[in-house]
């Protein structure tokens, strides 16, 4: 079993998965933040790769990216943050999660290849459909980074069996038709669908966009394997966060792990 699939098998409850860009605000309080997760309650991580055009992303994670980027954030140093996290933790899994512009931009090859030997255990790639992910698919198969699907409440039964061919790792079920951090996830509307998603796959559903409480988180948890907070951190890192110090995340996670 990969780090993922431990991770998963392990809990006996929904995993809590954070969210942070890399180099927000830069790369020593993105370090701080990102060392810090797992004791604060992250079960999972997924590290944002900065890209200057996030379209998926609303104000919260682009004003993050484009934080990143001004302090010179880019492919090189977010592998190099993952390399350095693996010095000190063997075990929680990290997902690199973006568009596959600076993908393309750094060379397929090399960056599975460079990915896989950080510790990367797999990525999400929101603008590349199934039909177009063969050879990423191919080349992180190789080196052991896991394909993870995107789904939309808007994803029917015949769109769904090309969503999970070559899929492993666990589903991201984007709970709102919308971008990042805007409205909240309607539980109602959510489960129906979601039960019929299971009906097709083993793997974990994780639910992401539009969860930003602990209240939220509990309420979600409900119905999915996992629960992923990205806007609501960042909102953390930008506003409470002096001098690198990742108090205030750590603070957060805490209770979004506890609501669990």
């Amino acid at each position: 079993m990969n780090r993922i699939e431990k991770t998963f098998k392990s809990l006996n409850r929904p995993a809590l998965i954070t969210f942070i860009t890399a180099g927000d605000t830069d790369y020593e309080t993105s370090m701080n933040v990102l060392k810090s997760l797992p004791d604060a309650g992250a079960d999972i991580i997924e590290l944002g790769m900065p890209f200057t055009d996030p379209v998926a992303d609303g104000p919260v994670i682009q004003l993050a990216s484009q934080r990143a980027l001004k302090n010179g954030a880019n492919m090189h140093k977010t592998l190099q943050m993952v390399t350095e996290f693996r010095k000190n933790n063997a075990n929680t899994p990290i997902i690199l999660m973006g568009y596959a512009n600076p993908v393309f931009a750094y060379g397929m090859k090399a960056f599975t290849k460079d990915a896989g030997l950080a510790g990367v255990d797999g990525l999400i790639i929101v603008d590349m459909p199934p039909e177009e992910s063969k050879e990423l698919q191919n080349l992180s198969q190789t080196h052991g980074l896991s394909i993870i699907r995107l789904i939309t409440p808007t994803t029917d039964e015949k769109r769904l069996p090309k969503v999970l061919k070559g899929a492993n790792g666990f589903l991201y079920y984007v709970s709102i038709t919308g971008i990042t951090g805007a409205a909240s996830a309607n539980l109602t509307k959510l489960k129906p669908h979601i039960e019929q998603i299971r009906k097709s796959t083993d793997l974990p559903i994780v639910i992401g966009f539009g969860i930003k409480t602990p209240e939220d988180v509990a309420k979600i948890a409900k119905i999915g394997d996992g629960i992923v907070v990205g806007s609501s951190i960042i909102q953390t890192i930008e506003k409470k966060i002096k001098n690198a110090d990742p108090a205030p995340v750590i603070a957060q996670v805490k209770l979004l792990a506890k609501a669990l």
